[in-house]
């Protein structure tokens, strides 16, 4: 297995082979949980943080959401999404106006930036009073217990991703500095809320049961 010299290497390999939609058993265990948390979309503007090839960008329309946009470091991966509204951009310095959105969601991807209390203003600036941030990340716990994010690129190879991520107090210490308020967090924990069969599953729930693997917040900003 090989470790992806940057971010940006990874993702762009990952690019090839990442379709819009879960392709994981705990991809698919994340989104249900970050679904369970959506709030009303119709007729909303949204957007969509770090959206890789688009997943939730496609969600969110399929609900009937009046505009989305999609954000991204990756042009290769933009290049994935089926978006009318593509912008690359970096999550600590988003090229948008402010009060623009109704909501901002992003999937296991909060961890990736370099500073997490800029990242959590720039999607307060960017939503309108009572607006919604969603998001779920890969969580500090199971790096710290060894886990890591792992794919097969066009070529077959693994690929891991370098290590990053914030523990939890951090994540809920920059949404309060941004002026958020939690509405609901989820855990998703090997062996408990994560329990699927797959293949090596006996022995990730036999040596990490209880770790939590996903965290997903819903926060939102003052009315």
């Amino acid at each position: 297995m090989t470790l992806a010299a940057s971010l940006h290497e990874a993702y762009d390999r990952w690019a090839k082979v990442y379709p819009p939609a879960p392709h994981n058993p705990l991809m698919h265990a994340e989104q249900a949980a970050m679904m369970e948390l959506l709030p009303e979309v119709a007729g909303r503007r949204v957007l969509d943080l770090a959206c890789g090839s688009g997943r939730y960008a496609a969600l969110v329309e399929a609900a009937g959401a009046a505009q989305v946009v999609g954000i991204d470091f990756s042009v290769a991966m933009l290049s994935r999404a089926a978006l009318a509204a593509r912008v690359r951009g970096d999550m600590t310095r988003l090229p948008l106006r402010s009060a623009t959105f109704d909501l901002v969601i992003s999937g296991l991807a909060m961890g990736h930036t370099a500073d997490l209390f800029a990242c959590a203003r720039e999607a307060a600036r960017v939503l309108r009073p009572g607006g919604v941030l969603l998001y779920s990340d890969f969580h500090d716990d199971a790096w710290r217990s060894g886990l890591t994010r792992s794919f097969k690129d066009a070529e077959g190879r693994a690929v891991t991703l370098p290590r990053d991520g914030y523990p939890l107090w951090q994540h809920y210490a920059a949404l309060a500095a941004a002026g958020f308020e939690i509405q609901a967090t989820r855990e998703l924990r090997v062996g408990i809320e994560f329990s699927p069969r797959f293949p090596g599953c006996d022995d990730l729930y036999r040596r990490h049961h209880g770790v939590p693997l996903v965290m997903v917040v819903c926060a939102r900003t003052q009315p």
